[in-house]
């Protein structure tokens, strides 16, 4: 999964998040980051109140939380969502020993080759490269 460090870097990056049904997020906050929550119609549901996107928990007794707005909601995008965010300009993705290893292209730059340990950081690591 995707490290709460690299989420922050998105965000600072500019990526943008249109919270969906299998998202998951964990709340930038000290006493929670870290827990990982999955947006589901069941349990967190994604509503507006004034104009203002929020993240509803639904039926949750453990947490004593009704709802977050998304600028508290880190998003951690899973593999899928980070390819599709590089689109076109990723053009492979391979093991070498025990590191993943995603190679991009950038009309401007040429190529450029990630690596890192888990598959989601190193699609992290080049998406944060084009930003």
């Amino acid at each position: 999964m995707i490290t709460v460090e690299l989420a922050r870097q998105l965000v600072e990056a500019g990526v943008l998040w249109e919270p969906a049904p299998g998202d998951r997020f964990t709340i930038d906050q000290p006493n929670v980051v870290g827990e990982v929550f999955w947006i589901s119609h069941l349990t967190i549901d994604v509503h507006t109140f004034h104009g203002q996107p929020l993240l509803g928990f639904n039926g949750t007794t453990e947490w004593a939380l009704d709802s977050v707005t998304l600028d508290t909601a880190l998003w951690l995008p899973r593999e899928d969502q980070l390819r599709e965010l590089l689109g076109d300009r990723l053009t492979t993705l391979r093991r070498e020993d025990d590191a993943w290893v995603v190679d991009v292209v950038d009309p401007d730059a040429g190529h450029a080759t990630f690596r890192d340990a888990d598959v989601e950081c190193a699609y992290a690591l080049a998406l944060l490269s084009f930003t």
